[in-house]
């Protein structure tokens, strides 16, 4: 059997190790893989694993050995599921090696946001601290996040952890999310359509799968809801924002500030918006990058596989009739 990486690197630089992968198959990792080179890398192979390289309807019917896709992520819309599903090719993804790290990273951002460490430890380095009159001095305005309110547009389990840490800065938390299920008893907590959740927060951070109903979802409209003394940050799909309203907004001061993992395109053309956005960070989708996090999920592939020729499939994200 054997069993094709097409983009190993983006899981293990040189960090990791495949032997786990290894012992199940004959194995062969590339590091990436074009859209052109994909057919001829796995067209003999039954098991193929993706990050990020996409597997369309079109590649799919040529691969005629295939008979199980492993994304090795949580977000597998880089399969056409439907594609696979009337191929009788199971697809299946990695839905929480991610969570602790992902939250983490969206704190780190939003700290950045208040308190633009990165800024004032070079300008102390530059020799300002050393000139100033004063035993202290700040470049921009500080904030304090206890008692303002986070909205949390999606409340899966990275929202959730999120929140979590949220309460912990004894921020209030409101939500959105289709599927409105309990919640611990956060003080203060509410259930919010988007448009409302927009109007209220002071922090909004998405964390919402890549859907036809969530495209776009911050968009011009939707940010002329927000508060102009709030932040945006988004560390799911970069589709999910129109990057242009963002910059737009960020520029005209509609906005006071924006983080961003992700973009409509990575890695993005040098004439993305938000590369020159006023108060935009933007940072190379690295928030799941952890070495923890990229453990758990070479771990969690290896089982899902394991699971899959078991007979009992597991994590599967489009159940294939016998």
């Amino acid at each position: 059997m054997k069993i094709v990486v097409l983009d190993g690197h983006a899981l293990s630089p040189g960090d990791l190790s495949w032997e786990g992968l290894r012992a199940i198959g004959e194995l062969q990792v590339f590091d990436r893989t074009a859209e052109d080179q994909i057919v001829a890398r796995a067209h003999d192979a039954e098991i193929v694993l993706t990050n990020k390289t996409e597997l369309s309807a079109q590649t799919l019917r040529q691969l005629k050995k295939t008979r199980y896709i492993g994304v090795l992520a949580t977000g597998y819309d880089v399969v056409d599921v439907q594609a696979a599903r009337e191929l009788g090719i199971s697809v299946t993804n990695i839905p929480t090696y991610g969570t602790v790290s992902v939250a983490q990273f969206t704190f780190a951002l939003l700290l950045e946001l208040c308190h633009h460490v990165g800024l004032h430890s070079e300008a102390t380095r530059a020799g300002e601290w050393s000139r100033s009159p004063d035993f202290s001095f700040w470049k921009t305005p500080l904030i304090e996040l206890a008692g303002k309110t986070i909205g949390i547009v999606g409340m899966g389990q990275i929202g959730r952890r999120v929140a979590e840490l949220a309460v912990a800065f004894e921020m209030q938390v409101v939500g959105a999310d289709e599927v409105k299920r309990p919640v611990p008893a956060w003080p203060g907590f509410r259930w919010y359509e988007v448009d409302e959740l927009l109007a209220n927060s002071d922090v909004v951070s998405l964390h919402c799968p890549l859907l036809p109903q969530t495209r776009g979802i911050i968009n011009s409209k939707s940010l002329a809801r927000m508060k102009p003394t709030a932040f945006l940050i988004n560390t799911s799909r970069g589709p999910l924002v129109v990057e242009q309203d963002l910059a737009d907004a960020l520029d005209a001061g509609r906005l006071a500030g924006a983080a961003v993992d992700v973009l409509s395109s990575e890695p993005p053309s040098p004439d993305n918006p938000l590369l020159r956005a006023k108060n935009c960070i933007v940072t190379p989708h690295l928030a799941w990058a952890t070495k923890e996090a990229r453990t758990r999920l070479l771990e969690t592939a290896i089982a899902n596989l394991r699971a899959f020729l078991d007979g009992h499939p597991i994590n599967v994200v489009n159940q294939v009739r016998d």
